[in-house]
Formats: C-alpha cells, sequence, structure tokens
C-alpha cells in the first residue's frame, strides 16, 4: 500500500502525524507523492477560517489529481465539521481527534467506506507510544519524510477559555502523559538515531496536572535533563506566559539538554484587548517575562503569536502592539488575522474589524517581525553554537534555532560547532 499524510497545524498534529506514519511503515506501506498514493491522510487544522479553507482545497485537489486516492481525514477541522468534510469527493472516513488512535488499525482492516466507525475511549498512552492496537514497533529513523527533530507529544487537551479558540471543543479535557512512559518513548527514539527532540503539548504549560499524582512541566523537564546523554537536545514547543516560570528560565539557562529556544504567544499588547480574548495575563507580565529571559539568556530566541483584528481593536490598540513589539527582544513573530471561530465567545462580539483594516495591520506587524528577525541574527554573527546538520548536511540548525549554510562534506544529523559569519552563513570550528 502507498500512503501519503498532508499535514495543518500545529506541533501535535505533526506528532500525530510522525505517528501515522510510524505505523504504515511498520506495517510495510511505502510512502509516496498525493498524486500517486492509494490512502492520503489529511491531519487537518481549525484555528482559523483560513485553515478550514487550505484543507477543503487540498482534499480536492488531491480528488481531482488522483481520482482513485482514498482519503482519510482527521485532526480539528474534521471534528469540528465532519459532515462538511465527508461531503467533499474522495473522503472515505472522517476521524476525529479522539478517535485518532484507531486511524490506522481501521486503515489496516480495510473497512474504509463501510459503517462510520462508533465513538472511541481516549487515547491512552499504549495507543501514542505504539503498544497498542495499532502498534508502530520501531521509529521512523531520522531522514525519512525530511524529519531530522523528533517532535514529542507529552499532553494533549485544554481548558483554557480564551474568547477566540475553538481547540478546547476540538483537543477535549487535558491528559498528560505519565513521565516514566515519556522516559521509556525517549529512549526508544535516541536508539533509533533522533538526537533532538521536540516536545509538544496542546497546553504543555498544564502538563501533569491531570496526573495522580500531579506533576508539572519543570518535574518533566528536570526528569528529561537528569536520564540525558549529551547527545540529546530537547526543545520546548509553545508554552503560555503565565506557564513559564522563573524555574524553568532558570533550568534552560544552565542545560545543555534544554534548547535556549522559547516560542511564547503574546497575543495582544493592549491590556483592553488581553482581557477581551480572556488572556489570563498583562502586557507588563509578559513584558517582564521576555526581558528576563533576555538578560538571562542573552543568544535565546524567542517567538510569540499576535492577533490582529480582534473585535472591538481600536487604532490606538493596535499601535500600542506596535509599539510593544517593535522594542520588544522578541526576535520572530507569527501573525494571526482573526477570524470568527463559530461557538466561540469572539464570535458574537460587536465590533468586529474591517477585513482591509485587518490585511493592512497584518502586513504592518509582519514587517515589525521581519525587522525583529534580522536583528537577531545580525546580532549573533561572530558567535558559536552547537548545530544539528539537516538536508544532505550541507545546512544546519542551531539551539537557539538559525539556520545556517555549512561547507558540504557531512551527512544529516550531526552534531557541530558552527561560528556564524552571516545571518544565513557558518563555518566548523573545533569543540
Amino acid at each position: 500500500m502507498k500512503y501519503s499524510v498532508i499535514t495543518f497545524g500545529c506541533r501535535v498534529n505533526q506528532a500525530d502525524s510522525l505517528g501515522f506514519e510510524e505505523a504504515l511503515v511498520a506495517k510495510g506501506a511505502s510512502s509516496a507523492p498525493p498524486e500517486q498514493a492509494d490512502f492520503v491522510i489529511v491531519n487537518t487544522c481549525s484555528v482559523t477560517a483560513s485553515a478550514d479553507q487550505g484543507a477543503r482545497q487540498t482534499i480536492r485537489r488531491i480528488a481531482r489529481l488522483n481520482p482513485s486516492a482514498r482519503i482519510v481525514v482527521t485532526g480539528c477541522y474534521a471534528t469540528r465539521r465532519p459532515d462538511e468534510i465527508s461531503a467533499l469527493s474522495n473522503v472515505v472516513a472522517v476521524v476525529p481527534n479522539d478517535d485518532k488512535p484507531r486511524l490506522i488499525p481501521l486503515m489496516s482492516r480495510n473497512s474504509l467506506g463501510a459503517e462510520p466507525a462508533p465513538p472511541l475511549r481516549l487515547p491512552t498512552t499504549a495507543d501514542r507510544f505504539g503498544d497498542g492496537d495499532g502498534g508502530c514497533g520501531a521509529p521512523i529513523e531520522p531522514g525519512v519524510a525530511g524529519r531530522t527533530a523528533f517532535t514529542l507529544r507529552v499532553q494533549t487537551g485544554c481548558a483554557e477559555p480564551c474568547s477566540y479558540c475553538i481547540i478546547p471543543a476540538t483537543r477535549g479535557e487535558p491528559r498528560s502523559v505519565p513521565i516514566e512512559d515519556i522516559l521509556r518513548e525517549v529512549d526508544r527514539v535516541v536508539a533509533a538515531g533522533f538526537k533532538e527532540i521536540a516536545l509538544t503539548g496542546v497546553h504543555l504549560g498544564s502538563y501533569g496536572r491531570d496526573l495522580k499524582p500531579a506533576h508539572t512541566l519543570i518535574d518533566l523537564l528536570r526528569a528529561l535533563q537528569t536520564s540525558s546523554s549529551p547527545d540529546r537536545l530537547f526543545r520546548i514547543s509553545s508554552l503560555e506566559p503565565m506557564d513559564c516560570t522563573a524555574a524553568i528560565v532558570d533550568l534552560v539557562a544552565g542545560s545543555e539538554h534544554l534548547a535556549p529556544h522559547f516560542h511564547l504567544p503574546l497575543q495582544h499588547a493592549s491590556n483592553r484587548v488581553l482581557a477581551a480574548m480572556r488572556r489570563p495575563y498583562t502586557i507588563e507580565q509578559y513584558a517582564s517575562l521576555v526581558d528576563d529571559i533576555r538578560a538571562r539568556i542573552p543568544h535565546a530566541a524567542i517567538g510569540s503569536d499576535v492577533i490582529v483584528g480582534f473585535p472591538g481593536e481600536t487604532d490606538g490598540d493596535f499601535e500600542t502592539l506596535e509599539r510593544y513589539l517593535a522594542s520588544s527582544p522578541i526576535t520572530h513573530v507569527h501573525v494571526f488575522p482573526y477570524s470568527d471561530r463559530p461557538g466561540t465567545v469572539a464570535a458574537a462580539m460587536r465590533d468586529k474589524v474591517h477585513g482591509t483594516v485587518v490585511r493592512e495591520r497584518s502586513r504592518r506587524v509582519r514587517e515589525i517581525s521581519a525587522r525583529l528577525s534580522n536583528s537577531f541574527r545580525a546580532a549573533q554573527i561572530g558567535s558559536v553554537h552547537r548545530a544539528l546538520t539537516l538536508e544532505d548536511g550541507s545546512l544546519a540548525v542551531t539551539g537557539n534555532y538559525q539556520k545556517v549554510r555549512i561547507p558540504p562534506g557531512l551527512s544529516r544529523n550531526q552534531w557541530v560547532q558552527v561560528l556564524v559569519l552571516s545571518p544565513d552563513v557558518g563555518e566548523l570550528v573545533s569543540e
């Protein structure tokens, strides 16, 4: 069987898709382009209207280019609007997030297109890590499907009441993987050759609160650091500002196992808008956090997300956002033009911002992001970083997430020391 997996959205979806590929390869399937595959899995996002549209367009394009393809759709859009997706050509199954563990067994039994599957229990650790019905066996080797780092989901679900977000409805309540199971999975993927592991979750900062006994993210990070060899690097994915504690910053600052890379969604710099978004912090608290990170770890990358055009956002609110970003230590910004998500509090709010205004404000924030990124990369010139080789070995990514070209001659997935010569060029140096 030839398969293709197309992934939209967050690192959690990326982790789930990697699990699908592990299971398919273990069962003897081979990867192929979507236009040549027997089965195509489309793992969707639904964070914005454009994400929904992108998934629909992709499904239609696959059906047009590969009329015999059997398309399986999962992810947040599939969970939120299954009827919309099932009406599209070639879609033979729509699998909500909670049923993802049965996706590969379903394909293996060739039961696609039969009666709709009944609801299943929530995913367990065994499902995620390949010890259950759809056992994965050994993980995909580094380099397969273009991957060098392994994305490891340690938590899913969210209970935060952000007024614009549909994800709690599509991902459910927070559920965490026990620390001992995570340590075993880390050993498994490291044995397969992975040197960098990205830790991800829908609300990563809530890790462990649902476990008995309860744990915290810092407990997990300390356990990973204690059990790790120098060959392993862990990268923390998106972390809500209120969850990025001083203890986490201190641990990253003093660790050779944790990448100096934070992604801390701001969403806005106007306290009035933050309150309307139901974000549980102020701009003063956020600014204090990122300023402290910059002081403690001068070379750290600090990414962020912002929403532009939230209902009721005034010119003054947007100018506050512009001023803060332009003077902040943030190194790159992902810009999300606001769009209504039916079922959220924000969708019912008045004073919607006109689309042309939203697009112009988005453009201005992207310009600021480009300046911040260029400034950070320029500041790294002359510094030396440990980096992991990618692609054909002539590209390397540093712990603080700079990608630099290096002289050819190495294979991918090797640790090297790189002297940054320019924003995108480096040279190899000895330890």
